[in-house]
């Protein structure tokens, strides 16, 4: 009987970690997308992908999305942790992040790449607030 393998990841907060400086907050601010978050309950997902991205290979690939939540209070559903700023990734179409705003909040939603050449067009995000 094959015995299964678990493997533990260590990431450390020094060694580790890309640390991006202010100006480069700022220009992550300036690129993505931003809308204010209501004080509620509020569900972010992916609505739409008009995009012909691709992997290196050519393979279409799975839509995902990148956001930063800054500037007011809010509590993500999965951490039950409230706090003033949080990253969060959207992954696919059945992703959604819900979180509950006490005091309104930034959604700033941007993508990462290495090369725009492969591909055009957008996402579309839902955002409700209940």
């Amino acid at each position: 009987m094959e015995a299964d393998v678990v493997t533990d990841l260590k990431v450390h907060s020094r060694y580790n970690c890309y640390r991006l400086s202010p100006e480069q907050m700022n220009a992550i601010q300036d690129k993505g997308v931003s809308v204010t978050l209501n004080p509620g309950t509020n569900i972010v997902k992916l609505l739409k992908n008009e995009t012909s991205y691709t992997t290196g290979t050519g393979a279409k690939a799975e839509p995902w999305i990148l956001l930063w939540i800054y500037g007011g209070k809010v509590m993500n559903r999965k951490t039950n942790v409230e706090v003033v700023a949080t990253w969060a990734s959207l992954n696919g179409y059945d992703d959604a992040l819900t979180m509950d705003v006490t005091e309104p909040a930034t959604l700033c939603a941007f993508l990462f790449d290495t090369s725009t050449g492969n591909h055009s067009g957008e996402l579309t995000l839902s955002v409700t607030t209940l």
